[in-house]
């Protein structure tokens, strides 16, 4: 992979699971930068937010730091991991308790900068 034309940005703490994340993340591979942020702007869903905050970190270090095009950028991967899980009680009936997981997950955005050389090609001609 050549060093220049990508961008990382990561999330550690996200407080909601690895699944529903996934689901957000789904929809913004492979699409450009500029759709991927429309999708996650209008989505329905509560951690959209934070995804787009990471999304828009990687943009912000593609143009900063590598010096890429935000014309040419597209989300290469995103992916998701388990992070820690905060455990609670509940009071149940009886004197009892049950557990309750409240898990957080790691998010990473990696864009990359692609130049299609055909079409580039067939606007110049």
């Amino acid at each position: 992979m050549n060093n220049n034309l990508f961008s990382i940005a990561r999330d550690n703490t996200i407080r909601v699971s690895s699944l529903k994340l996934n689901n957000i993340t789904k929809l913004i591979v492979n699409q450009k930068v500029s759709k991927a942020i429309n999708q996650l702007k209008f989505s329905q869903k509560r951690i959209s937010t934070t995804v787009l905050k990471v999304l828009n970190a990687a943009i912000a270090n593609a143009e900063n730091n590598q010096q890429l095009d935000i014309d040419y950028l597209y989300v290469k991967e995103a992916f998701v991991g388990k992070s820690l899980t905060m455990k609670r009680f509940r009071p149940r009936a009886k004197g009892r308790a049950t557990k309750i997981k409240k898990p957080f997950s790691k998010l990473t955005i990696i864009l990359e900068e692609r130049r299609d050389s055909k079409k580039n090609n067939d606007i110049q001609e």
